[in-house]
């Protein structure tokens, strides 16, 4: 839900989404046994990012989930790309699990707001965040969703965030929300 959810509020904005595989294997399987096929996998994403300049609209997207949020913090290589990615400018945005397990590898923290799944808000205080039970928090380059039933709120807020209000506005009154 976290990450189809999130992509689906993104395309009806207009924005262009791809989903990427950590692995050589196109299709992926959810923790709850939902199989979904990525646009790319990890060699034709690392080949992209030679051919863009990362700035604020460009936004990495980590969904939540387990083991997912723990295989993503766990594959250095991309853990060292956000960081880089975030250094020079890239938005990230978790939800769920991922805030605390992925997010928190990010520096520096203190200060920040954010909200992740009950159980994972330590990570993220334990580097100075702000923990606070919403929907979802954005923080400057930083957003932040609370968990599968906060999918929609979580990818309207993305939409906001690159698109504006009239663009997030247009999408929630398309969902009937």
């Amino acid at each position: 839900m976290e990450a189809l959810g999130t992509r689906d509020i993104l395309l009806r904005g207009e924005v262009d989404v791809k989903t990427v595989s950590i692995t050589e294997e196109r299709m992926v399987t959810s923790s709850h046994g939902l199989k979904v096929q990525a646009d790319w996998v990890r060699s034709e994403f690392n080949a992209s990012l030679n051919k863009v300049k990362v700035g604020r609209n460009d936004v990495m997207i980590f969904p939540g989930g387990m083991p997912g949020s723990k295989n993503l913090a766990e594959d250095s290589a991309l853990m060292e790309l956000m960081k880089n990615q975030y250094i020079l400018g890239c938005t990230v945005a978790a939800i769920c699990a991922a805030p605390g397990l992925v997010l928190s590898q990010l520096t520096p923290l203190y200060g920040k707001k954010f909200t992740c799944f009950d159980g994972f808000e330590s990570y993220m205080i334990g580097k100075g965040a702000v923990f606070t039970p919403e929907s979802t928090v954005v923080d400057g380059r930083l957003i932040t969703g609370r968990g599968a039933g906060h999918a929609v709120n979580f990818g309207l807020a993305i939409l906001r965030y690159l698109k504006g209000n009239e663009t997030a506005d247009h999408v929630k009154a398309g969902l009937m929300l």
